[in-house]
């Protein structure tokens, strides 16, 4: 698992296209239980070099019910996002993921980790790349069908504050999809 990680964190195949440069963003470990399968590091994320370090990362650590020790406990949660480095800013919010480093590298990383339990799919780029047919028409859709994908899959959508209205929108999420996150991970912890 080192040497895959180190390779990854090596990894320049969309260098030209990255405005801050490649800075590959992904922890596992042989023995991660939980897959946390998000879009791609901000710049927050890239400055530090430190997965879900922002206010996403805070809230989605809420939403799991973990502090910052198990949360970065890599025997606990792999972190590894569709798109590893920062894919630059768009007319209304960053990028999407590059398309280059899920293909190129998640096959590897889960054939190393033979413990996962769990696999959070975070918004709709994870979750069509690992869904796909089976994925909803929208995100909302997808979520408020969660026990569908489960025990294996656990979909949300992203953590971040500009979702704020939608989370508005469906007061479902945190009531229900929430509660029944924590309860999984919690079970999958002890």
């Amino acid at each position: 698992m080192k040497a895959l990680l180190h390779d990854i964190r090596q990894c320049r195949i969309c260098e030209p296209n990255l405005p801050l440069g490649p800075r590959p963003i992904a922890t596992a470990h042989t023995k991660s239980k939980i897959v946390i399968i998000g879009q791609a590091p901000g710049t927050k994320v890239h400055a530090s070099g430190i997965p879900w370090d922002d206010a996403s990362g805070k809230q989605l650590r809420k939403w799991l019910n973990v502090s910052d020790e198990d949360f970065y406990d890599e025997r606990k949660f792999a972190i590894i996002p569709i798109g590893f480095c920062y894919p630059g800013k768009g007319k209304t919010g960053d990028l999407p993921p590059r398309k280059e480093c899920a293909p190129q590298w998640h096959q590897s990383l889960f054939d190393k980790m033979k413990q996962v339990e769990l696999v959070i799919l975070i918004g709709m780029y994870a979750q069509k790349y690992y869904l796909k047919e089976q994925a909803k028409r929208t995100l909302t859709e997808t979520v408020a069908n969660y026990k569908e994908y489960l025990p294996y899959y656990f979909v949300l959508p992203h953590p971040s504050p500009r979702n704020r209205f939608w989370l508005t929108k469906n007061p479902w999420f945190e009531g229900e999809v929430v509660f029944d996150l924590k309860q999984q991970v919690s079970k999958i912890l002890k």
